[in-house]
């Protein structure tokens, strides 16, 4: 197939058929590979990943005859640069742990096998929303969903309570409460609006309803300046410029202090906050709450999602079925859900792992919320899916240039977001995929 055709699409039936022509190319049957002992290599970034993966060779891989070494990885670009230039010439691990938005990326690169055959039959253990991150929107599953990341509303209870400030259940009583503060006391902010990283307005886009990837026929659509993003980026833009709220950057020394000084009393982020928390802010552990998202509408129910990743099969792996088998033990399996939970301080994509005895005691840091991870699953629940293309980086480094100025200068948002639509349209187009207006 020619590389420009190949590029056009991944959430089509041509995706599909790519997936079983690059399987069929390997000649990755299994059948052979059933006959005697078979050794996979997992590329990875998940902290402690050695030990769980120990789990699975000395029980279920040791009776399968499957063994599993994983690799420390990088994560982000550099991963997916690395499994690229691996599978080019044909040296790719046979799996790889792959964020959701770097999925598109690997599948139009033929990088990424369909085991929907193989692994298709758990997709009951897992949100809808978060399986569709999977499957491209296609009958074809390229990932077992791993570890999710829903946003939710972290803020100082104890502040809260000191300034007469009520946790807001919509972002019109979000804007309200930031004037509120601001104006009992002047030093203080709600939250920063930081253009650091795109993760996060990528999510609370998500929650609005914004579609930044889709497909038309055989043609890539790009909907980042979407009428959903617009308001997200009008909202925030309306804040920064009036004041409201900081402009500054989060994960910084400045922000670190901002934290735990009390300087800065909310912050929206994921599941996976009360970790960062410990270290930028370890002052005022106890001191914090986790409420859910504030929404659109009163009557809505919703979130999006800073982050989480999935095990894939490449095509390179000439063991598709061990393999797929490892990731599908690795993400539903009771004891590797709690070995990860444990080792690797991940939340887990599985809906019955979130209830698990693992998650029966809230993070030491929220010692204070007893239901810390109860509330979390059910915010998990309402995660919206998703809509990632072939050029994530492309946007993500768009929105840091763009908004970054934006913030600084208290400019227009929606001239940024106007920007980061255009940059991204331009390199999917200069990649060689076809782009509808």
């Amino acid at each position: 197939m020619p590389y420009t055709k190949r590029r056009r699409l991944v959430t089509s039936a041509v995706a599909v058929a790519l997936g079983a022509t690059a399987l069929a190319a390997c000649g990755s049957d299994d059948s052979e590979a059933r006959s005697g002992p078979v050794s996979l290599t997992y590329w990875t970034w998940t902290p402690g990943m050695d030990k769980v993966v120990d789990l699975w060779n000395k029980g279920p891989g040791k009776k399968e005859q499957i063994t599993v070494t994983a690799k420390k990885q990088a994560s982000g670009d550099t991963l997916v640069t690395k499994i690229l230039t691996a599978h080019k010439a044909g040296k790719a691990p046979d799996l790889v742990q792959a964020e959701y938005q770097a999925l598109p990326t690997l599948v139009s690169n033929d990088a990424l096998a369909d085991i929907a055959d193989e692994a298709g039959d758990v997709k009951g253990k897992f949100a809808d929303g978060v399986w569709q991150q999977t499957t491209l929107g296609t009958d074809a599953v390229y990932a077992v969903p791993q570890d999710i990341a829903p946003l939710m509303f972290y803020y100082r209870e104890d502040l809260f309570e000191k300034y007469g400030l009520d946790v807001p259940q919509t972002w019109e009583e979000f804007a309200e409460t930031a004037r509120k503060l601001k104006k009992a006391a002047p030093d203080k902010d709600l939250t920063t609006f930081s253009a650091n990283d795109a993760g996060l307005f990528a999510g609370l886009a998500q929650q609005a309803g914004g579609r930044w990837w889709t497909t038309s026929g055989q043609k890539w659509k790009v909907g980042i300046d979407d009428a959903a993003t617009k308001k997200v980026a009008g909202f925030w833009g309306g804040l920064v410029e009036e004041g409201t709220v900081d402009n500054q950057p989060m994960y910084t020394p400045a922000w670190n202090k901002a934290l735990n000084t009390g300087k800065q009393i909310a912050w929206i982020s994921a599941v996976w906050a009360p970790g960062t928390l410990t270290t930028a802010a370890p002052d005022t552990k106890g001191k914090w709450a986790m409420a859910p998202l504030p929404q659109w509408s009163a009557d809505e129910n919703r979130t999006g999602s800073w982050g989480g990743s999935s095990t894939a099969v490449t095509t390179d792996s000439a063991h598709k079925e061990a393999a797929a088998k490892f990731a599908t033990w690795l993400n539903t399996d009771a004891d590797a859900l709690s070995a990860l939970a444990k080792e690797g301080g991940i939340y887990p994509a599985s809906t019955s792992a979130q209830l698990s005895g693992a998650f029966a005691d809230p993070p030491e840091y929220f010692s204070n919320q007893p239901d810390f991870y109860a509330k979390a699953a059910e915010i998990a629940e309402t995660t919206v899916p998703s809509a990632w293309g072939p050029n994530v980086n492309v946007a993500y480094t768009s929105f840091k240039d763009a908004f970054g100025a934006a913030a600084k200068n208290k400019s227009d948002f929606t001239a940024a977001l106007e920007t980061m639509q255009d940059d991204t349209v331009a390199d999917l187009e200069k990649q060689g995929f076809e782009v509808a207006p």
